[in-house]
């Protein structure tokens, strides 16, 4: 009943935007170029903070269920 979750449309998803800034990073403007470093940035905390945030919920769903057992 319990499956395990497919990433597979996430990996593809992650790949095909680094492949795009990975492009966008040999444009000829100069603001275009400047942008991918700061979009590479962006997305690496946002990676970061849905981590955090898996790690908050599973504590919490750990505190929840030793309080439901007690």
């Amino acid at each position: 009943m319990f499956f395990k979750e497919d990433h597979t449309y996430d990996i593809i998803r992650d790949r095909s935007v680094q492949q795009w800034l990975e492009e966008m990073s040999s444009h000829e403007d100069l603001a275009v170029r400047g942008g991918v470093k700061v979009t590479q940035d962006y997305i690496n905390d946002l990676k970061k903070q849905i981590e955090r945030l898996k790690e908050t919920n599973e504590l919490k769903n750990q505190y929840l269920k030793q309080l439901k057992n007690r």
